[in-house]
């Protein structure tokens, strides 16, 4: 059985994207107040840009742990990532190993962190790919949507690859819903119609966060 990634690690994680984040820009959290409090819990985030993930790591409510491509674990990275509990995955194959420890944590009632669009684009949810559905049907788990703003909108001056120093990032979190249709079933029709269901779900809650914060 492999090893599950460090909840106390998860929570020191959190604690480095709070000095950071706070530091660095001024986000505005809404909505944290829907994440359940105790058991299993899937993070769906939208992905525009590099700080989506530590964002939502410094400003959740709970610990989490993201499934992250196995490219950015390099160097001096791959230990640090390791130790905050982050989940490493190769994108280009079926990576059992991942999909284990991932589960696992579920089961033991941890907080998973997923980019659902599965590379960094347009962070409209325009495009799913199964492994959420996968997670959330297996596992059982609410899945909770998340829309950060204003990370891509403009680049920063002193450093081009990051919003603009203390600009405002919005994170918004929506309310938890169950994937599966309650069957339990994981064919691959269930999956395709839960990811049919995430789709619409995350697409609305975005919406929502934009009429919200304006953006």
């Amino acid at each position: 059985m492999s090893a599950l990634p460090s909840a106390r690690g998860a929570e020191v994680g959190r604690r480095i994207g709070v000095g950071l984040m706070y530091g660095l820009w001024k986000p505005r959290v809404l909505g944290a107040w829907k994440v359940p409090a105790t058991g299993p819990v899937i993070f769906a985030v939208n992905h525009s840009h590099n700080i989506d993930g530590p964002m939502v790591m410094g400003v959740a409510p709970r610990p989490t742990h993201f499934l992250i491509k196995k490219e950015a674990f390099v160097g001096p990275l791959d230990p640090f990532l390791t130790g905050i509990g982050q989940l490493k995955v190769d994108r280009e194959t079926t990576d059992r190993t991942a999909i284990t420890r991932a589960l696992d944590l579920l089961a033991a009632g941890g907080v998973l962190g997923i980019f659902p669009e599965g590379t960094r684009g347009g962070g409209d949810f325009a495009s799913l790919r199964a492994g959420l559905a996968y997670f959330a049907v297996r596992s059982g788990a609410p899945v909770v949507p998340v829309a950060v703003l204003g990370s891509s909108e403009r680049r920063g001056r002193l450093i081009k690859g990051l919003p603009p120093l203390r600009s405002r990032v919005d994170v918004v979190f929506g309310d938890p819903f169950e994937a599966g249709d309650g069957s339990g079933r994981r064919t691959r029709k269930a999956l395709d119609e839960a990811t049919e269901r995430i789709q619409k779900q995350l697409t609305a809650h975005l919406e929502n966060a934009r009429r919200l914060t304006g953006r």
